[in-house]
């Protein structure tokens, strides 16, 4: 559901101001809806939950009340539907910043939020120094369908931006894609706003277009804002490769003061990683940083090692599936260790391997502000898995979410886990999805939960081998932990028996069944495979290079 569209002001009903109290309420709720329901934004910047959500709706209503109160009594001889209007309009515009910043973090989504207080309809809800959000800060056309935008239509358009004396800070020309029709339209009107504009979101904007059309929409956008001091710059999905970061080159050779860049689903090859770290200059603004689904493979992750050494000031860093191996893993783990603020880090889905996640542990205590760590489907093995465990149990304790999902972690590695959670008290979210840890792991971590994690909300064990005994331990493990709200053991080998008493110990820990969430694709019946021997293998290749390290070799006399 589009909420741009939702929140238009011919959707409402209300003909003069003030709006009664249950209009308001009404509101609060709809948009709280929007915000929390999947769309082109949630897609592209994260889904809220409900919680969030809310907050965020019940913030925004009181916001713009506000302002449309204030704009009622300079004219009061008005019949409020201007102030109507401008509460629709504003209220959307705020949605959609919400949106465009994503979810928050874990710290941020548990800090308390004082509760507002019931009061009259007409009275304003934010304190009277409190400054008001100046209205039409936001231009925004991506609502709606993915459609082509041709001249005549740009024009309509972006004419908001052409009124003298306009406010717009941020633009989003998201989901609709310019052609060079509608390009020479845009490129002269964005010129004449540039330096006022902080955000642009230019992010799949040339869908669909030859590949020649869309590299001359892309320089005439680039040539129009060069010189614009952006702190956050969005070109995802628009299919750059090499070509593309390159028709961008006056753009972004002149964001010195870029704390955000969003670079996703861009075929970033090692070709375009080398444009990027050529023409994005070094600045310690830089506070986000985002590269995910791309095909940067070994060689890219190089430049994009060297783009972080230069950006020492970045708190989250994305560089998820892009191909990058052994290698390029090992070379893009030691120039994290420059990012000493880093506080979100997310390298799942990469071919990085045990080397690479060796290195990775010998980075981590460089980041004491860690708060999320995201190693998910990383071939870490048992080896990498103990040796970043270990170095997490040492500097990160405060660790709020930890994914180590698909990394072929079994029971032996259990040990070396379990001490790390023990030390991790802060933990909110662990996934330890697709591994093998069997019953005999799950034991071990399960037991390793048990006391403290007071805070702890979401386990993820599911399609680990698991069987009755070790689901009994994780829903024993959880139980009576407070804050808790998703225990996910799906994708196992539980009984039915086994599944009843877990939900009998949900039950006497008075947690409501939805805690446990689907089972469908749990197999009563089914077994697990017995591969103790390739462990034992690798185990005894190990003793066997460490004792071949310590032999002499001495030459016959």
């Amino acid at each position: 559901m589009d909420s741009t569209q939702d929140f238009q002001p011919r959707t409402f009903s209300i003909k003069l101001w003030p709006p009664s109290q249950s209009t308001r309420l009404m509101l609060v709720e709809r948009m709280t809806e929007n915000l929390s329901t999947e769309s082109i934004f949630s897609r592209k910047y994260g889904l809220l939950g409900k919680q969030e959500a809310h907050e965020n709706a019940k913030r925004i209503e009181e916001l713009c009340f506000a302002s449309a109160d204030e704009h009622f009594k300079r004219e009061p001889d008005g019949d409020g539907s201007s102030a109507v209007q401008l509460y629709a309009k504003e209220t959307s515009k705020l949605m959609l910043e919400v949106l465009k910043k994503g979810p928050r973090t874990t710290a941020e989504l548990e800090a308390p939020v004082a509760d507002t207080p019931p009061v009259p309809a007409d009275t304003p809800l934010v304190p009277t120094d409190t400054p008001l959000v100046p209205a039409d800060t936001v231009m925004d056309i991506s609502g709606g369908k993915r459609a082509f935008i041709e001249a005549d239509e740009a024009k309509e358009l972006l004419s908001p931006l052409t009124k003298p004396g306009n406010s717009y800070k941020r633009i989003c020309f998201s989901n609709r894609s310019f052609g060079i029709g509608a390009a020479n339209v845009a490129g002269p009107i964005l010129e004449a706003v540039k330096n006022q504009l902080t955000e642009v979101d230019i992010s799949d904007f040339v869908a669909g277009r030859p590949e020649d059309e869309a590299l001359d929409v892309m320089r005439i956008f680039s040539k129009a804002l060069e010189g614009s001091v952006l702190r956050y710059l969005n070109i995802s999905d628009n299919a750059l490769g090499e070509k593309g970061v390159r028709a961008f080159s006056e753009l972004l050779k002149s964001q010195e003061s870029l704390e955000e860049l969003y670079v996703m689903n861009d075929g970033i090859s090692e070709e375009a990683a080398k444009a990027l770290s050529e023409l994005i200059p070094a600045t310690e603004k830089l506070k986000v940083l985002h590269f995910h689904n791309n095909m940067t493979g070994d060689e890219g992750a190089m430049y994009i090692a060297e783009m972080v050494k230069r950006s020492p000031n970045v708190e989250s860093f994305r560089c998820s599936a892009t191909r990058i191996g052994s290698d390029g893993g090992v070379a893009l783990s030691e120039a994290l260790g420059t990012c000493t603020r880093l506080k979100k880090l997310d390298l799942r889905d990469n071919l990085f391997g045990v080397d690479a996640g060796l290195a990775l542990s010998e980075t981590l205590p460089k980041l004491p502000g860690l708060v999320e760590l995201y190693l998910s489907d990383l071939n870490l093995e048992n080896k990498g898995t103990k040796a970043i465990v270990n170095s997490l149990k040492q500097s990160a304790p405060q660790l709020e979410v930890l994914e180590m999902a698909g990394n072929e972690i079994n029971a032996r590695a259990a040990p070396d886990l379990a001490e790390c959670l023990t030390a991790m008290q802060s933990l909110k979210k662990l996934t330890l999805a697709e591994n093998e840890l069997k019953d005999d792991g799950a034991v071990i971590i399960a037991k390793s939960l048990e006391d403290g994690h007071t805070d702890l909300k979401e386990l993820d064990v599911s399609t680990n081998m698991l069987q009755r005994v070790g689901a009994r331990c994780f829903a024993r493990a959880v139980a009576t932990k407070p804050a808790f709200v998703q225990l996910n053991i799906n994708g196992n080998f539980i009984s039915d028996e086994g599944i009843d008493e877990v939900k009998e110990i949900l039950k006497a820990g008075k947690k409501s069944l939805d805690v446990l969430g689907s089972l469908d694709e749990n197999e009563p019946d089914g077994e697990p495979d017995d591969e103790e021997e390739d462990e034992d293998a690798e185990d005894n290749e190990d003793e066997l290079d460490s004792k071949l390290q310590s032999v002499k070799v001495e030459q016959d006399d």
